[in-house]
Order: structure tokens, then sequence, then C-alpha cells
């Protein structure tokens, strides 16, 4: 066997799938989403954020990093952490370790930036005949038209990167073998092109908000740059952490995986998988009993 893939393949990916189930029993997207989410947004704009309307580009720009930002750790946004362990073993020399940290984020922000960008601009352009622009409410036994739309979106991003997760472990091919042999860096603009692809299913509502807004702006630009600042805030937190790793331990750990190189298979593979049956089951398994469309899923008593 390779010796860049574990012997116990098996093994890891049961862990990693049955970690990503608890953590959706787990979930609680009223303590995320209100005591994190709207309570970071508050302080930091100095007013009531939902209950403010948004006065202009100027307030909206403001409002759509600063939403991003407390969005950090909301369950479609949680998965985006599964994109910093395929980063962890391109530390370099002593010297430029920082430097050489940040061009995985920088192509990670590319990709991002792309498909957020071109999203708010179709936003601002015929926003408001969009599923995410309208505020029914959401009946049981039936689905509105956002949420399929939130289905359909983070299903496939969290098969996705399921599927990523086994191709680091050599179980399925990976589909960047050959691309990445001359764009070394096509794996981190896909993940940020993922990251991206956030905001098209998002329902946390301070986003919803920031995008009606763009959407009844009727200006592609001021689309574009205000879900490119509600991206760019998502992975602010995420940017800063791995950046502070590199900086303080990222010889050690260069040395850990070169010790082992199969070791960076696992956490790489663990993490992209753990990420994806989570945004998978949670978006599309548990969002089906919470609309009462399929009788039970199972939720901890301070998540339901």
């Amino acid at each position: 066997m390779n010796g860049h893939f574990p012997r116990r393949r098996g093994l890891i990916i049961a862990l990693s799938a049955l970690a990503g189930f608890l953590l959706t029993v787990a979930w609680s997207a009223e303590f995320v989403d209100q005591t994190i989410g709207d309570n970071v947004a508050n302080t930091l704009l100095g007013h009531d954020a939902k209950e403010t309307p948004i006065a202009g580009v100027a307030a909206g720009i403001a409002f759509a990093f600063v939403s991003g930002l407390a969005g950090s750790f909301t369950a479609c946004n949680i998965a985006a952490f599964g994109t910093v362990a395929p980063m962890l073993g391109g530390v370099g020399r002593r010297r430029d370790r920082l430097v050489q940290a940040m061009r995985p984020l920088g192509w990670m922000a590319a990709g991002m930036v792309v498909v957020s960008a071109v999203y708010g601009a179709i936003v601002g352009f015929v926003g408001t005949s969009m599923p995410q622009f309208s505020t029914a409410q959401n009946a049981p036994g039936s689905l509105s038209a956002r949420s399929i739309q939130s289905m359909v979106v983070f299903g496939v991003i969290g098969l996705v990167m399921i599927y990523l997760g086994l191709a680091a472990l050599g179980i399925v091919r990976d589909p960047f073998r050959r691309v990445a042999r001359r764009f070394p860096n096509a794996p981190m603009v896909f993940m940020g092109a993922l990251i991206g692809g956030f905001l098209i299913g998002r329902p946390f509502p301070l986003f919803r908000q920031m995008f009606r807004d763009a959407a009844e702006s009727g200006n592609p630009l001021y689309g574009a740059a205000a879900f490119v600042l509600q991206s760019v805030g998502n992975i602010a937190i995420m940017a800063v952490l791995f950046l502070v790793l590199m900086s303080v331990g990222g010889r050690r750990l260069q040395a850990w995986f070169a010790a082992r190189p199969s070791r960076l298979a696992v956490l790489t593979a663990s993490s992209l998988i753990v990420a994806g049956v989570f945004t998978f089951l949670y978006w599309d398994v548990r969002l089906l009993a919470r609309r009462e469309i399929i009788p039970w899923y199972p939720v901890a008593p301070w998540a339901d």
C-alpha cells in the first residue's frame, strides 16, 4: 500500500462519519445563530442588527462583513473549517513559513471571491424573484422554495466533501491528481469555491437580511461587493487561527507530518468527511425531520 495512505482506512471513515453524525445531533442553530451570531453583530455594529434597516451602500458593506464574521460558526459555515487540514502540509522553511502559510489561503480566497462575486451580482440583478428573497414561513409537512434551495446546495457540497475525504485516503480516484501536477493550487481554489457556494443556500437570518438589501438595490456591483465581504468575514477567524498555528507550531507540524506522510492523509480525510457528513445530514436529513416530512431524527434536548 502507498505509504501516504493509512492502514485502517475503514475505521477512519467510520469514526469520521460518526463524528459528523453526532455533531448534527448536538448542533443548536438557535445558540449559534442568535446567542453567538446576533450578539457579535450587535456588538460590532453598535445597534440591533436585525431591527435596524440597512441605510445606504456604506452601511450595507459594513453589515456584510460583520454579519459574515458573526456567522463564522453557523451550521453551514462550520464546514469551511474542514478545508484547513489540506493546507497544513505546505509549511515552508522557518524564515518564510508565515508567507508560505498565506499562499494557500490566498488561493482559497480567490476561488471563494469569484463565486461570491458572481452570485452577488446575480442577486443585485434579479434577486427579488429568487427563492432566498421570500419571507414566507415554513409550514409543517412541506418545503419552501428557499428550503429546497438550501437542501440542494448543501447536499451537493456535503457529498463533494465526503468524496474528497475518501480520495485523500485513496478509496476513490483523486479528481485533482492530474490537474494539480500542472496547477498545484487548483485544490485550494476549488475549496474556496465551495465556501463561496455556501451563500447560494445560506438561510442564516443576518445573511438573508443582507441578501434582501442587495436584491432590492438592483445594483449588481453592490451585490457582488457585499457578497464578497460576507465570505471574507466568514473565513476571517479561520484564517487568523491558521496563521497563528503555522507561525507558532509550523515547524513542529511539518516535522510531524514528514515522519509519517500518512498522518496528513488521515487529518485531511477525517476533517473533510466529518464536515461533509455533517453538512449533508444536517441540511438534507435533519431538515426533513424538522419540517415533519420524515418521522424522526435524533436531536439533543438543547438543540431541539
